[in-house]
């Protein structure tokens, strides 16, 4: 039998030299991943951390049939539709007061993209020479050319290092070391001189994902958030991947009593079924970009904004947030986690275990740690053949499966990691 020729796919995030297999997906439901020939994977990491509810959800697929036959695609600018309408006023009501104004885009990256032009729209708009950005250490904010200037320089991103612009760095509150970081901030919020005056501090609310899920307390966070406002930063919070539960709240900010200026949502806006984003923002910021001069315009879209069928997808979402015990099965996914996590953190090899809502993650004990750590690839491929998607960070393992998870399927998951360790060296 003839093999299949190559596939002429260019996969992200994919190393095509080692000849490592790519599974083909053929249908998912709940937590589980299928092939055509019914074998079957647990994902464990959500799709990236895009699945809420479960993949396949019927209220989400109904949701979507029913505008794909009534309105697939609207041009947005100087246009609306209902869906979109809805979602923003649904929005607008769940989210603090203080954030009146809904901008769209269709993903993660876009969104942030998206509040950094806000926030130095604002600072052109009203005359103040303000156009620095703060960023926390070890961030990740997405992979577009702003996004990768605000997000952790290293082997991901070194081959753009020309494009990307100069941010401020802001040490990582690691444990012990909160007030150095808090200092920092008020350091270099507290600039004068016009070329080092932040224009905005941007900050993945409470863990840092993709930079080794690296977590902080909620009271630094509700200080990063005071000292901004007290030098009239604006504080920009990313919440695409901390949003719609994965913390334990709806969203990561709550824990904290934190308003941002400007907040980034997608990944479980439309529970993980399509690709939509949102930029929130206060009224002072829109208002600056507000007036009769077309120069003032925000000069910023994309083909697909507010497409109307994500945003169907996106209202089904809050619908069975409203409707359904999300935050009991969240709740009750994070107590199952932390189980999980509390029994293997006790073998030799597993170092700095922590959680946080339903994400749990810990580091192996390894000589090459790091991102580019030769235990990445061993682990992929045998969480693979137990059935289970998992994407280690390097050294680091993390949990991050759908509210729908089953105990059995959790405790799969966690049985393939345990076996895992043994590979480990």
């Amino acid at each position: 039998m003839t093999p299949p020729p190559p596939s002429p796919v260019w996969h992200p995030f994919t190393q095509h030299g080692l000849g490592e297999p790519i599974p083909l997906i053929d249908r998912a439901a709940g937590a589980r991943l299928y092939d055509a020939d019914g074998n079957s994977w647990i994902d464990a990491i959500s799709s990236w951390w895009v699945t809420t509810h479960g993949h396949a959800h019927p209220r989400i697929m109904a949701a979507i049939r029913a505008q794909s036959e009534r309105l697939d695609q609207l041009i947005f600018a100087g246009w609306t539709h209902e869906p979109a309408e809805t979602l923003a006023a649904e929005l607008v009501r769940i989210t603090p007061d203080p954030l009146t104004r809904v901008f769209f885009s269709d993903s993660g990256s876009t969104s942030v993209e998206v509040a950094l032009k806000m926030a130095l729209g604002y600072w052109f708009n009203i005359g103040a020479a303000r156009h620095r950005i703060l960023v926390l250490e070890h961030s990740y904010h997405g992979d577009t050319i702003g996004t990768m200037s605000v997000g952790e320089r290293g082997v991901y991103n070194r081959a753009w290092q020309p494009l990307l612009f100069d941010v401020g760095t802001i040490p990582f509150p690691h444990q012990g070391m909160e007030q150095a970081t808090l200092d920092a901030l008020e350091a270099a919020c507290a600039a004068r001189d016009a070329g080092d005056a932040p224009a905005a501090f941007i900050v993945e609310p409470l863990i840092l994902g993709a930079g080794g899920m690296l977590i902080y307390p909620a009271w630094v966070l509700a200080e990063m958030r005071r000292i901004c406002a007290a030098h009239g930063v604006l504080f920009i919070a990313d919440e695409v991947m901390t949003g719609w539960g994965r913390t334990g709240t709806r969203f990561a900010c709550d824990q904290a009593g934190v308003i941002p200026d400007i907040v980034c949502l997608s990944k479980g806006l439309t529970g993980g079924a399509l690709p939509l984003a949102v930029t929130l923002c206060s009224e002072p910021v829109f208002q600056a970009h507000y007036s009769p001069d077309r120069a003032r315009t925000f000069y910023h879209s994309s083909s697909y904004t507010a497409n109307p069928i994500a945003c169907a997808a996106a209202n089904a979402n809050l619908a069975i947030w409203r409707d359904e015990p999300v935050q009991a099965r969240i709740d009750t996914l994070a107590e199952a986690q932390a189980a999980h996590l509390s029994i293997l953190s006790s073998d030799p090899r597993v170092e700095n275990p922590r959680r946080l809502g339903t994400i749990a993650a810990f580091d192996i004990k390894v000589s090459d740690a790091g991102y580019l750590s030769t235990l990445t690839p061993r682990l992929i491929a045998f969480y693979r053949d137990q059935g289970v998607l998992l994407r280690p960070l390097g050294n680091s393992v993390y949990v991050m499966p759908p509210y729908c998870t089953t105990p059995d399927e959790l405790a799969q998951v966690w049985t393939a990691i345990a076996a895992s360790l043994d590979i480990a060296g």
